[in-house]
């Protein structure tokens, strides 16, 4: 009978899992399939940042569809290796943009990654290459995101990537790109108000120097750029690409109309 006892107390201790562990193992099964039966549309997801968030929003669990405008190898790699769908649109073509939008049916998650960048001196700027990136950087998410809403999922997300120049410009150069990434800011606090209703949410991330093809670590601007920073190095699209995640995910529910920056001190 003592033997019995004995082996049957083993027993129950080997099988003992403390609640920490069990915690553990649900979130990460949860991190595993968060997104499962969700639909998200990434603006803008054949490259850099955006590509790194079509890949982890596809690991993620979701049905992931990006668009992209010129990229054409580089949209196919992505889709062969993520599984995701990619699509061709000119961001700057409203109707063209809307129609895909609306082709995506209900969704669950927008994420605009598209923009881009046109710096010098501010006398000497050609007025046409500022209205282009005034309307992919400005325009264009505001369009998307008004025609994602119509018909987004109670409880949607909407991530804008904007840039920490919004807050920080420390070189002359770039008064037009400031000028359409602080327009993002004023965005996402209005347009949390009015979708707050439905429970979607609005966020700006705000990425520093990003490890790029257009802007690499090691490149010219490396010294320079670090210069600014408390830790000494490029922000990496997956660090990005895991903020959004979570923005997008189940437990940031609550936070909304925000600007969220990914710098390493560069507007410290």
């Amino acid at each position: 009978m003592f033997i019995n006892l004995l082996a049957i107390n083993i027993v129950i201790t080997c099988l003992r899992v403390s609640p920490l562990t069990v915690f553990n193992t649900q979130i990460r099964d949860l991190n595993m399939t968060h997104f499962s039966n969700k639909k998200a549309l990434v603006l803008g997801g054949s490259r850099g940042i955006g590509a790194a968030v079509v890949a982890r929003l596809q690991k993620d669990g979701a049905d992931t569809t990006f668009t992209y405008a010129s990229s054409d190898q580089a949209a196919t790699e992505v889709a062969a290796e993520t599984g995701a769908q990619a699509i061709k649109v000119d961001s700057t073509n409203r109707e063209a943009l809307a129609a895909v939008i609306r082709d995506q049916g209900a969704l669950d998650i927008l994420v605009i990654s598209a923009g881009v960048l046109v710096m010098g001196d501010a006398l000497e700027l050609n007025p046409d290459d500022i209205d282009r990136m005034l309307n992919i950087n400005v325009r264009s998410p505001y369009h998307a995101s008004i025609e994602a809403a119509k018909s987004m999922n109670e409880g949607g997300r909407i991530v804008i990537i904007g840039s920490v120049n919004a807050d920080r410009m420390p070189m002359a150069g770039g008064t037009a790109y400031a000028l359409s990434k602080s327009a993002m800011q004023g965005f996402v606090r209005g347009l949390a108000r009015d979708l707050g209703h439905k429970n979607i949410t609005v966020n700006n991330i705000q990425p520093g120097p990003v490890d790029t093809e257009m802007n690499p670590e090691d490149g010219p601007m490396k010294d320079v750029m670090h210069s600014f920073m408390a830790i000494k190095r490029h922000v990496r699209a997956e660090e990005i690409a895991g903020m959004v995640a979570y923005l997008t995910g189940s437990e940031a529910g609550i936070i909304t109309g925000a600007q969220h920056t990914i710098d390493g001190g560069f507007s410290a």
